[in-house]
């Protein structure tokens, strides 16, 4: 039990997800901004927790460092990164009742009223004390090291036939007399004096993966890419610097009244599929890529041989990120969303659709292309994989069209087409009544439809 055991504390990480965030739409000096703003305590959760790994048996270990008071239980307001900075209390190392209370937001157990000592002084540690109580199923525990001003708590959620005693004894000669001390020291140190909204995002990234040793973070202006690829460090520089190119181009495609100076795409990209499908879940497993609007990050992994695969899909999952937050996180109809999600990831005329595409099949398909402005997402989706693959490959002719045969059609019709939908996406904040406000009436519906089938007909037709 005990050799097994032995090898527990760092076996396999599980970075913890980024903090749930609400988008509100801010307007000072007649421009618009986004503001992303967070429960409290999942604010502190997210920048106490320093990691978290688990074994073959069921055992879960976690490490937290107490930087900040915790809030209590009914503080569920929200504020951005930059006020929770100003309103969080600092830690009082001296403090007691402040060290149980922020014990009892993580401890999985029940917390006693006064915690146990340690029954013997561990070298290199001033306080060494235990939660769990009378509790077998977890041990809890709060160290102060030698010289240190940060309380730092160890969570081991153990596996049925666990001994707690033998456990706790494996703890402390294994972990709080080895491996703790080689772990600290390695660790970048917790950053508090860091102003922006960015920047503060992009420090809590960096801290959510510092605990990994095979995990790494790749900044530029725009984009925190954390991923745990190691040799791979030339292509995660690739990928940074498309995203960069191409997070210019959505800018200079889409227009959009909100400032995005504030906002930081995150992305983060596991080594193996199994690790990606933990946190995305089975029902995404025929994806290696997808963007998560509650959490704010783009999560993928990189398929053996599938560099060239995964830059096409970050090229869609990204203009998914870009588009959200240029409509300040309001859904976006499934036509533009995905069309231009697709546009940006083919860059290129392939229908994809596995038929032969003639002028006879444009005019029969050009008279379902009004029901696609109006789907919502759960019809989008529907149907077999042939009627999926049709409907994207036709919200990608729209943007296509958009991009490519509009201007040339006369007197510039559809100029503003794309213009008039975020505006009125942002005012309407409905994806039907935006497309309801670009496309104005069914004159001029036809006259899209029109001019679409036109320019495929010449442009495509074999």
């Amino acid at each position: 039990m005990l050799i097994l055991a032995a090898s527990l504390f760092f076996t396999n990480p599980a970075p913890f997800d980024m903090p749930r965030q609400e988008a509100y739409l801010v307007r000072e000096n007649g421009l618009y901004r986004l503001e992303d703003q967070c429960k409290r305590i999942d604010l502190w959760f997210t920048q106490t927790m320093i990691g978290r790994w688990f074994d073959r048996d069921g055992r879960i270990f976690e490490l937290a460092e107490f930087h900040s008071a915790a809030p209590s239980i009914e503080a569920e307001s929200t504020l951005t990164r930059r006020d929770y900075e100003d309103v969080c209390r600092a830690f009082d190392k001296k403090d007691m009742k402040c060290l149980r209370d922020a014990v009892s937001l993580i401890s999985p157990v029940e917390t006693p009223l006064k915690p146990s000592r340690s029954r013997r002084d561990i070298r290199g540690y001033r306080e060494v004390l235990y939660w769990q109580g009378t509790n077998e199923s977890a041990l809890v525990a709060t160290y102060l090291k030698e010289k240190s001003k940060v309380w730092n708590l160890a969570i081991w959620h153990l596996s049925d036939g666990d001994d707690i005693k033998e456990m706790t004894k494996l703890f402390e000669d294994k972990f709080l007399s080895q491996e703790a001390k080689d772990f600290h020291k390695s660790r970048t140190p917790f950053k508090r004096s860091i102003s922006g909204e960015r920047e503060l995002l992009r420090r809590d990234a960096a801290h959510s993966i510092s605990a990994y040793k095979n995990w790494n973070a790749v900044n530029s202006k725009e984009f925190s890419v954390l991923h745990a690829l190691g040799e791979k460090s030339r292509f995660i520089t690739a990928l940074t610097n498309e995203l960069s190119a191409m997070r210019a181009l959505y800018s200079e495609t889409i227009p959009s009244p909100i400032d995005g100076t504030n906002v930081l795409a995150v992305a983060r990209i596991f080594s193996s599929r199994d690790d990606y499908i933990d946190v995305a879940g089975t029902n995404m497993a025929w994806t290696s890529a997808y963007w998560s609007p509650e959490r704010r990050e783009i999560v993928a992994y990189l398929p053996q041989d599938g560099e060239e695969k995964l830059l096409q899909t970050f090229r869609h999952e990204a203009f998914h990120q870009f588009l959200s937050y240029a409509s300040s996180m309001i859904s976006s109809s499934p036509w533009f969303n995905e069309g231009y999600a697709q546009y940006f990831e083919d860059a290129g005329i392939d229908w994809e659709i596995g038929e032969k595409v003639t002028c006879e099949w444009i005019e029969k398909i050009s008279e379902i292309l009004p029901l696609i402005f109006y789907m919502d997402y759960e019809a989008f989706y529907a149907g077999d994989i042939k009627e999926k693959r049709l409907k994207y490959r036709l919200a990608w002719s729209i943007a296509y069209f958009i991009e490519k045969g509009a201007p040339l059609v006369r007197f510039k019709p559809f100029k503003d087409l794309k213009s008039d939908y975020m505006k009125a996406l942002l005012e309407k904040r409905n994806m039907h009544e935006a497309t309801k406000a670009a496309f104005k009436n069914d004159d001029f519906i036809a006259l899209f439809v029109d001019e679409w089938r036109k320019f495929w007909c010449e442009n495509l037709a074999q």
